[in-house]
């Protein structure tokens, strides 16, 4: 009973009385407490709360710089400029327009294109979206000096592309733009985030993850007018700049190809053949890649879009034309390798043949070329010849497979986007296109590249490289090496890539290459390609489009003829389009390539060299 009562006195009522004092004081204390902050200082930490905030800034990285093959000066590199962004939870909804109306104003953009980038969707995103993306200093100056005005605006250097070279180098280099939603779809698990900036076309576009660089971020404290608060600039991690890349382009061979084209629709292809390497590559009509990423950049491109005359289009791998005569060189391996026709037997060339009731004229028409030999008849660009030989002797499915030997209806995969295939006509082509058998007329005309044959100027190029290698082509390529922006250190070299080998013997080459230089010495080309600099062996070719006054001119050639190595030679393709006067230039613009190359001049002095210097246009007849 003692121990008992002795337990109640632990728990007395006086001990209750004064826990529960003791409890509900802490509880007093503490709500008292919780008053005073807040009701007393509650408004104090609410201006401090909505005044001080922690932002995480963007800092773009550079591009990386592109250069020729000779790594000196170069084709595009960065300008300083300055992006405006916006974050859409920290404007008011009152002051939405009011800031847009402004922002675009400032900017010079139209205000739909702001409401385009920042719709009802985004306005409670605290991601912060790229409003323009190249502004100059006065336009950063005028909105920090009314900041007030522009709740949730701020801004941050951003390099831009400048194109130093443009013209016939735009279609190789491409240009830049912001990433779309459409391409941020397909390239978001790489990294890419709105308001990137990603490589549109060309080199800018193959090449852009290495020459895209990595962005940094720095964290800063500012306040309620987005002014930086001293000392708020904390872990910084610095933007990692992207490699520079090195093109097989030659700068000088680049203007050299491109003034001795002029004007005049169409390409011209340097390529140099024991390597792949392209030397040069242009296309005319052409545009100005800065024109495009400047402000207003959209109405330029649309504008490019509507022109009748396709300059976005890169003629030299995005058309393809009939090769015509040129295409006499693959008949003339062809020939030779399966001994169709003795090569010192003649066929006689009165200006036409007569096959079922079509007559078939000859280029040089009445009294035609009279007795010709294989030789002669590449030399003369002889249609009767290559009729008569490749229909009866020669054959259709022949001529096919020595067409895929030379590279015809086939991607080269040349490191650009866009490349057509071609195409070469088969007969069970024709029976499922048209419910028509392959007849003795189509044969007569696929055995002087006419008919439904498309070549690329590349894929003719390649054709002349599978002659001067003497078998083998390889693949085409600009990318030359990519290297460290800062120590300039070559990071990954292109080397020579097998794109395909020909069952073709050497010696057949070998004699083909000797009649080639007949083209020059006696045939078609000997005044038009005349240059004394360097041997060029090659052909004509002159395609029909159903015009009676103008045809596509061809020509295709390398040199030198003589070189003990294909290390030293160059390929030269040049395609003018039939939308041109007719003048006959594709093998006078070959002749200034050649003697600007092999003699160190320029357009001016090359031209000058061999008499074409502003040359008259002139319509001449056609010549093959």
């Amino acid at each position: 009973m003692s121990d008992l009562s002795g337990r109640n006195e632990d728990f007395s009522p006086v001990k209750i009385l004064v826990i529960a004092i003791v409890a509900l004081m802490l509880f007093l204390w503490y709500g008292s407490f919780l008053l005073y902050l807040q009701i007393v200082k509650g408004g104090e930490y609410q201006v401090r709360a909505v005044t001080i905030a922690s932002k995480i800034e963007k800092l773009p990285s550079q591009r990386g710089e592109i250069y020729d093959r000779n790594y000196n000066l170069p084709l595009v590199l960065n300008v300083d400029t300055f992006a405006v962004s916006l974050v859409p939870a920290e404007l008011p909804a009152d002051l939405r327009d009011t800031v847009f109306s402004k922002l675009a104003a400032l900017t010079d953009i139209p205000v739909a294109e702001i409401h385009r980038k920042v719709p009802p969707a985004f306005y409670r995103l605290f991601q912060s979206i790229e409003i323009v993306s190249s502004v100059d200093q006065s336009v950063i100056t005028a909105i920090a000096e009314r900041i007030d005005e522009f709740p949730g605006v701020s801004w941050y250097a951003r390099p831009m592309r400048n194109y130093l070279e443009g013209g016939s180098f735009s279609h190789l280099i491409g240009y830049v733009g912001e990433i779309s939603r459409d391409e941020l779809k397909l390239f978001y698990n790489r990294g890419y985030q709105s308001g990137d900036i990603i490589g549109k076309s060309g080199v800018e576009r193959v090449y852009d993850s290495s020459l895209r660089g990595i962005d940094g971020r720095q964290f800063k404290t500012v306040d309620v007018k987005g002014r930086r608060i001293e000392g708020g600039v904390r872990d910084v991690v610095p933007p990692v700049m992207g490699k520079n890349v090195s093109l097989t382009i030659d700068r000088n061979t680049q203007l050299l190809a491109e003034k001795a084209l002029g004007e005049r629709i169409g390409s011209i292809v340097v390529l140099k053949p024991s390597t792949g390497e392209i030397l040069a590559m242009v296309s005319y009509p052409s545009y100005n890649s800065n024109s495009i990423i400047a402000k207003g950049g959209n109405n330029e491109y649309a504008r490019l879009l509507n022109d009748p005359r396709n300059p976005l289009i890169n003629r030299a791998i995005q058309s393809s034309y009939p090769p015509a005569s040129t295409f006499k060189v693959i008949m003339t391996a062809g020939i030779i390798e399966e001994n169709a026709f003795p090569l010192d037997a003649t066929v006689l060339c009165t200006g036409e043949i007569n096959y079922g009731d079509r007559v078939f004229r000859c280029w040089i028409r009445k009294p035609g070329h009279g007795k010709l030999d294989l030789a002669g008849a590449l030399a003369q660009s002889c249609d009767v010849y290559f009729w008569e030989v490749g229909r009866d002797k020669l054959g259709i499915e022949r001529i096919v497979d020595y067409s895929k030997q030379f590279g015809f209806g086939e991607l080269s995969g040349v490191d650009l986007l866009g490349e057509v295939a071609g195409f070469v006509p088969t007969p069970q082509w024709k029976e499922r296109r048209f419910h028509e058998k392959w007849l003795g007329g189509d044969t007569l005309n696929l055995s002087i590249g006419q008919g439904y044959m498309l070549t690329t100027p590349l894929q003719v190029a390649n054709m002349v490289a599978l002659v001067v290698n003497e078998g083998v082509i390889y693949r085409p390529h600009i990318l030359k090496d990519i290297r460290d922006p800062v120590s300039g250190t070559i990071l990954t070299k292109t080397t020579p890539e097998l794109l395909s080998a020909s069952r073709i013997s050497k010696d057949t080459f070998k004699l083909t290459k000797e009649y080639m230089r007949g083209v020059m010495t006696t045939g078609t080309a000997r005044y038009p390609v005349n240059t004394k600099v360097v041997q060029v062996a090659g052909k004509t070719g002159t395609a029909e489009v159903g015009l009676d006054d103008r045809w596509h001119s061809w020509f295709v050639g390398y040199g030198p003829y003589d070189a003990a190595s294909a290390d030293d030679m160059i390929v030269v393709v040049a395609m003018i389009e039939a939308s041109n006067p007719w003048e006959w230039w594709a093998p006078y613009a070959t002749n200034i390539v050649f003697q600007g190359y092999f003699a160190g001049q320029s357009y001016e002095e090359a031209a000058g060299t061999l008499g074409l210097l502003n040359r008259p246009r002139a319509a001449v007849g056609r010549v093959e």
